[in-house]
């Protein structure tokens, strides 16, 4: 399988909006600037995640996009899908037709890995994966936060006059 820049860069923007979009609609600017995605990029991506029934979108003031459906109700392989990403480990697209027409000794092995992969993407769903990395970074935060200890200031001296 073949996961180009436009999958990586959906599902980073889907999991961007899943986890600021808890207050209300996200702009695209936001997460263009969060993730460093460009803003024209992120249009593309977004028209065709909205044709998908995946994101919803309010216009004007306090506008942006919003999950269509609960996190938990969309899969990582149905964004992939939805800005058209090929899915393929075949040289062929799937066809039988990589090795002089006719299917390459491998074919099968490289289908029935298209056929995992997909399985894999499947069964995980956003909430997973924002979930997962909100586990990962409250867990780094909590092993990195240094311990402050004060020490007591000692009482001055007593002055004899």
């Amino acid at each position: 399988m073949r996961l180009t820049t436009k999958g990586r860069f959906a599902v980073t923007a889907m999991a961007d909006l899943t986890m600021c979009g808890k207050r209300g609609p996200v702009t695209m600017a936001e997460i263009s600037e969060r993730q460093k995605i460009s803003l024209s990029y992120l249009e593309q991506l977004f028209g065709k995640l909205r044709r998908s029934n995946i994101v919803e979108s309010v216009r004007g003031p306090g506008g942006g996009y919003y999950l269509a459906r609960p996190a938990d109700k969309i899969t990582i392989a149905e964004i992939i899908v939805a800005v058209d990403e090929p899915m393929d480990a075949t040289k062929c697209g799937g066809l039988g037709n990589c090795h002089d027409e006719r299917q390459c000794l491998t074919h099968d092995l490289w289908t029935g890995l298209n056929v995992k992969i997909f399985e894999y993407l499947a069964s995980y769903t956003l909430q997973q994966l924002v979930d997962s990395q909100a586990k990962a970074n409250h867990a780094h935060v909590h092993v990195a936060a240094p311990v402050v200890v004060k020490k007591k200031a000692a009482k001055p001296a007593a002055v004899s006059v």
